[in-house]
């Protein structure tokens, strides 16, 4: 039969039944392609759509992987306390850093007012970064931890995950609103005059809806006029630019605000205490203690020393993106807030706190990373099954530089590993035995402390290989 659909009159040698007949069937063909099936472990091909899958974070941006993506993020994010010893320079409580402003100055200089501590004030410090580092404490979360750790279904599991979620929206309500007003002025500034004048006159109606506390009306606002608004801008203008790129954060926000409602927070608290497992323990809650006890969760911590810093030092960075520092302040601050927001990831399964102190006239900024159950099968089994927990600090002192201090504590012993530059090498046995003897007055066992000269800076992930496990 003819072939009445060819495009081409058929080339002598190539026509179909000929090809058929001479392909040969290899099972090692690279030029095979897989069918992509996720759930099996198959043999190289010659697809090119997918990138490598090195764990070690190199290479180029993930687009399939959020955590690959955030390992390679962790490898090139610099550290943070480096990125705070390059914004501040201290010389009796005067900022000296070159290409500052009058603004970030001003700002700065509160923040080395604040570093001037004394124990007390060191340990309330740290307190406060301990109480707000975390949105789940105290015992309605606790409670929801076990709860979620004997359930014995996943419905009672996502159920719990789900009022989490619910209440992290809910907590969030003046982020969320202030990212919405954030998001519509990016918007109209993006449009030409025309329309952007209709967008911020609905702008302000939202804005006066976020004062007055009517979160239906704004919510009203946004789904009934401000998307259909936009929707028909882009459609009439084809403009595929930042407005529509905005558009989509928007929802984004939009989706979380409404989420996060007192209907939908109770509604989820609800469906959890309707679990025979759980309505013993949650069911003498009504709806008003919960809320109650929600919003006074974080209001004890808003003055703490810890909170005034981190929005002092967000003041100046925000000053310093304005446009009111240099090129040179402004990439140290880049670095600060990347490094801020990697250690923030859903992905990092450590505890990450900072430690910014003026003392003895010596400015010393350190991070502390903490596992409390870092995994030491060896350590475990010779010290009787207790857990191990893991520190390293990352210090760097003002005039000599950079420390590593690695601390593994298993009970009452503990393992210590400092590596110090090359101004401390000398007094490395003072060192060691300065370390000892802090641990002994505390009741501790040193097993070991050794100190010697950095070679490099360790890696969190060499420290703390369970990053690996997503």
């Amino acid at each position: 039969m003819p072939d009445l659909l060819g495009a081409t009159n058929p080339v002598p040698g190539y026509d179909k039944a000929t090809v058929n007949r001479n392909v040969t069937l290899s099972p090692e063909n690279t030029q095979i392609q897989n069918v992509p099936d996720p759930s099996k472990v198959v043999r190289a091909d010659g697809r090119t759509e997918q990138q490598g899958s090195n764990l070690q974070g190199d290479g180029g941006i993930r687009y399939d992987s959020n955590f690959q993506t955030f390992l390679q993020r962790l490898r090139e994010t610099p550290s943070l306390a480096q990125s705070l010893a390059r914004i501040f320079s201290g010389r009796e409580g005067i900022v000296v850093s070159s290409g500052l402003s009058s603004g970030i100055a001003e700002e700065l200089g509160r923040l080395l007012e604040m570093l001037r501590m004394d124990e007390g004030q060191l340990t309330e410090f740290l307190s406060g970064q301990l109480r707000t580092g975390t949105r789940f404490g105290g015992a309605l979360f606790a409670l929801l931890r076990n709860a979620y750790d004997r359930a014995s279904s996943s419905g009672v599991q996502n159920d719990i995950l789900q009022f989490l979620k619910t209440y992290v929206d809910f907590d969030s309500t003046s982020h969320i609103e202030g990212n919405l007003l954030r998001d519509l002025q990016s918007m109209a500034d993006a449009m030409p005059a025309s329309f952007a004048e209709k967008l911020r006159d609905l702008m302000a109606q939202l804005q006066n809806g976020i004062a007055a506390g009517d979160r239906k009306g704004n919510l009203s606002l946004l789904q009934r006029e401000i998307f259909p608004y936009m929707s028909s801008y882009v459609e009439r203008t084809h403009d595929m630019g930042t407005p529509r790129a905005l558009l989509t954060m928007l929802a984004l926000n939009v989706a979380r605000y409404e989420n996060g409602s007192e209907e939908k927070l109770l509604e989820s608290f609800h469906q959890l205490s309707g679990y025979g497992t759980l309505k013993s323990q949650l069911g003498g809650i009504d709806d008003q203690s919960l809320l109650l006890l929600l919003r006074s969760r974080g209001a004890g911590d808003a003055g703490s020393k810890a909170v005034e810093f981190s929005d002092h030092l967000a003041a100046a960075a925000a000053r310093a993106f304005r446009g009111e520092g240099s090129a040179e302040v402004q990439q140290a601050f880049q670095n600060l807030i990347a490094a801020m927001l990697v250690n923030e990831s859903v992905y990092m399964p450590i505890n990450h706190y900072l430690i910014p102190l003026q003392w003895d006239g010596r400015m010393l900024f350190s991070e502390l990373w903490v596992d409390p159950n870092a995994e030491d099968e060896q350590g475990r089994a010779a010290g009787g099954g207790q857990k191990s927990m893991r520190f390293l600090f990352k210090m760097d002192v003002q005039s000599l530089g950079l420390f590593d201090v690695i601390l593994t504590a298993q009970g009452t012993s503990v393992d210590v590993q400092i590596s110090c530059p090359d101004a401390a090498v000398p007094f490395s046995k003072q060192i060691g035995d300065a370390v000892s003897g802090i641990l002994e007055r505390n009741e501790l066992r040193p097993t070991r402390v050794a100190v010697r000269r950095m070679d490099r800076p360790v890696t969190l992930t060499e420290v703390f290989p369970k990053i690996f496990e997503g």
